[in-house]
């Protein structure tokens, strides 16, 4: 048996997060010494842009072809994905093709909030890295992406946590769940901190958290009165949030030995 792992994101096209997934990816072989780590992208979009600056990426569908024409026969793949949305299902859908098609054995690992102890375990990690320049009582908003789909709860879920661990830190997302609307009136600090609840920082941070435009989420919270404060850096980037995807990889890892 000839084993690889494959990891997916979104994309990134941006310098900070392009060194954001190096960074994981130099966790992910630390921990699993010997084992070769490929990258897919489940963005369409990002992969063409890639490919106008001559930059290589693959669909995961695409890579799963090409570790099978490489002689792999098993991979242990791990998303780095918030929740189990539409996003994580076609991942899923693609490895079920690759094991129907190619004969791989392939095992998928969860993503970051995939469980109610990944959920406890999230909140911790939150806590673990919000801002070390954040006084007492100062309010944290952390912007998610969200999703039409059942699985927004999660993003629910983890306010909750986060809110019996410090009631001034505050989980909102951009689609569903709970909507900077529902936050604003919670806000009681003069400086309140603005963190992505995203993987690596992009065009959703640098625009729709952090931008300029009115529709911000910081102009949204600065019209209130407030000074924002936005900390550019995504999850994956921090050591507490990517050890929980390094426990699902080694779980889809240990399930493959088996």
């Amino acid at each position: 048996m000839r084993r690889a792992i494959l990891l997916t994101a979104f994309g990134a096209s941006s310098a900070q997060g392009q060194k954001a997934l190096k960074s994981f990816d130099a966790r992910v072989r630390e921990r699993f010494p010997g084992v070769p780590v490929r990258w897919a992208y489940t963005s369409l979009l990002l992969r063409e842009r890639l490919a106008r600056a001559r930059q290589k990426s693959d669909s995961v569908r695409k890579a799963l072809r090409r570790l099978s024409f490489e002689k792999f026969t098993e991979v242990a793949l791990q998303p780095l994905q918030t929740i189990p949305g539409r996003e994580h299902a076609e991942v899923c859908a693609a490895v079920d093709e690759a094991a129907a098609e190619d004969g791989l054995i392939c095992g998928v690992g969860a993503p970051l909030l995939a469980t109610a102890q990944d959920v406890e375990q999230a909140a911790l990690a939150l806590m673990r890295h919000l801002p070390p320049e954040r006084v007492p009582g100062e309010d944290v908003v952390l912007m998610g992406h969200g999703a039409r789909h059942a699985a927004v709860a999660r993003y629910e879920d983890l306010a909750r946590a986060v809110r019996r661990l410090d009631a001034h830190v505050h989980v909102g997302t951009m689609n569903g769940a709970v909507a900077l609307e529902d936050i604003l009136p919670r806000l009681v600090s003069a400086r309140v901190w603005l963190m992505p609840l995203l993987s690596v920082v992009g065009r959703h941070a640098l625009q729709d958290m952090a931008g300029e435009g009115g529709r911000s989420w910081r102009s949204r919270i600065e019209a209130h009165g407030r000074q924002c404060l936005p900390v550019l850096k995504g999850t994956a980037e921090y050591a507490a949030f990517a050890e929980i995807w390094l426990q699902h990889l080694e779980h889809v890892v240990r399930a493959l030995e088996t």
